[in-house]
């Protein structure tokens, strides 16, 4: 090996990986992103790409479905809300989903700062748990970059439907929590809502950000994978319950 190629490996190798390797390795080899981490915790690419990608989509359900729809969908998809709006006279209907529709809009392009505050909150949760429950000594901040790089498969959510709207995807189908058929709720239209809320939580993306998360944490937190597997799934495992739960409740 020359001179020159030794000490570029050697500057490479302090200087650790840029902002577009950690992405990268995130969906290749993603121990080398979370490794980096416990060096610099900088996350403004991952949130970046969210960002623009969660807009466009946004663009995209606008354009080609309409909240005015996208609310019509959600309603029928929930019997109890279903029948109590077809009770109210047309004018209080037509008025209830065109509140709705327009809150269901601003949520949606506003979804890059609530990721920013669920993603801290989610952090804090998990930081408590590693930190209190497994004598772990991870920081704030490290968690908090494990949780954008984790949540990087997301991405491919908001891709597929925005492919999808655009190859022909039937607007009167298209359902705002579950858009693309990565799970088996996708496919049970008849099912109870909280079966396929159940389903849908069983996702082939959400399960590999899941997985993300729990090598992420074991290596910032210096545990093995089992014991990150205990505080992330579990977490994960309640907040599955309780989505359920207020499905059942609610439906």
């Amino acid at each position: 090996m020359s001179t020159a190629l030794t000490a570029d490996l050697i500057t490479r190798e302090s200087h650790g990986l840029s902002q577009t390797e950690r992405v990268v390795d995130t969906f290749l080899a993603p121990a080398k992103t979370f490794t980096d981490i416990l060096r610099s915790t900088s996350w403004w690419l991952p949130f970046l790409l969210m960002v623009l990608v969660s807009l466009t989509s946004a663009a995209v359900v606008q354009h080609q479905v309409g909240f005015e729809r996208v609310t019509e969908n959600q309603i029928h998809s929930n019997p109890k809300q279903e029948e109590k709006l077809n009770g109210l006279a047309p004018d209080q209907r037509a008025r209830q989903i065109s509140i709705t529709s327009a809150i269901t809009k601003y949520i949606t392009y506003s979804m890059p700062l609530l990721l920013l505050g669920g993603f801290a909150l989610y952090s804090l949760i998990l930081l408590a748990g590693f930190n209190f429950g497994l004598g772990a000594q991870t920081t704030f901040s490290q968690v908090f970059a494990v949780t954008f790089y984790a949540a990087l498969p997301y991405l491919l959510i908001n891709l597929l439907t925005i492919a999808t709207l655009y190859l022909g995807g039937n607007a009167e189908s298209y359902d705002y929590k579950n858009p693309v058929g990565t799970n088996l709720g996708y496919y049970m239209s008849d099912a109870a809502p909280w079966l396929k809320a159940f389903l849908g939580s069983l996702d082939l993306v959400k399960l590999w950000s899941l997985a993300l998360q729990v090598i992420g944490m074991a290596i910032v937190a210096r545990k093995t994978i089992t014991q990150s597997a205990l505080i992330v799934v579990g977490w994960w495992f309640i907040v599955l319950l309780g989505s359920v739960g207020i499905t059942a409740v609610t439906s």
